[in-house]
């Protein structure tokens, strides 16, 4: 894991709430000037701690009503048939997430299509003639209670070594050192 310091979980936390921030605003948020505040979030995106930036789209706005998690058994658990399912749910737009998992399934698919009829078309038409998978099983969300929350950052800040800085007073020859929360 990377080293983080208090300023760069206040700097992810920040920008996981608006990716749009600018520079300044980003800079006040977490108590520095633009250049090193600049210079850590671009040490950010280099280390691959900020993959990148996107916006929020509203589902239903557009129209994508069905929400399905959908549970799938891979036959005969070979390193092949797990290997091409992945393959296969990485082309799929349906598919928004894929997780290999333990239990009863073997992934656990997030699908979101428009209705209950185009879900139809998707299992029947694509994931029933995978010949990889052995067994589906689909839960329907009801509603969304909570979804795309920031990831959470606390352990950062808590494991992060408090940094001293130097900060002047209006006495010429006089410093004083605060710590940084």
């Amino acid at each position: 894991m990377t080293e983080f310091d208090t300023i760069d979980a206040r700097i992810l936390a920040a920008l996981q709430e608006d990716g749009r921030l600018s520079n300044v605003d980003l800079g006040d948020k977490v108590g520095l000037s633009p250049s090193p505040c600049l210079r850590r979030v671009k040490q950010l995106e280099d280390s691959g701690v900020i993959e990148g930036y996107r916006a929020t789209l509203n589902r239903a706005k557009l129209g994508l009503g069905l929400t399905v998690f959908v549970g799938i058994k891979v036959d005969g658990h070979r390193d092949v048939n797990a290997n091409a399912l992945q393959d296969t749910m990485r082309r799929l737009p349906e598919v928004v997430a894929c997780h290999l998992v333990s239990g009863e399934a073997d992934f656990l698919l997030e699908v979101v299509v428009p209705d209950l009829a185009h879900y139809e078309r998707f299992l029947v038409g694509t994931l029933l003639k995978m010949p990889m998978v052995k067994d589906i099983r689909s839960q329907f969300v009801i509603r969304a209670v909570k979804e795309r929350a920031p990831l959470p950052l606390g352990h950062l800040a808590a494991e992060a070594p408090k940094q001293a800085t130097k900060l002047r007073t209006k006495r010429p020859g006089r410093t004083r050192t605060r710590r940084l929360a």
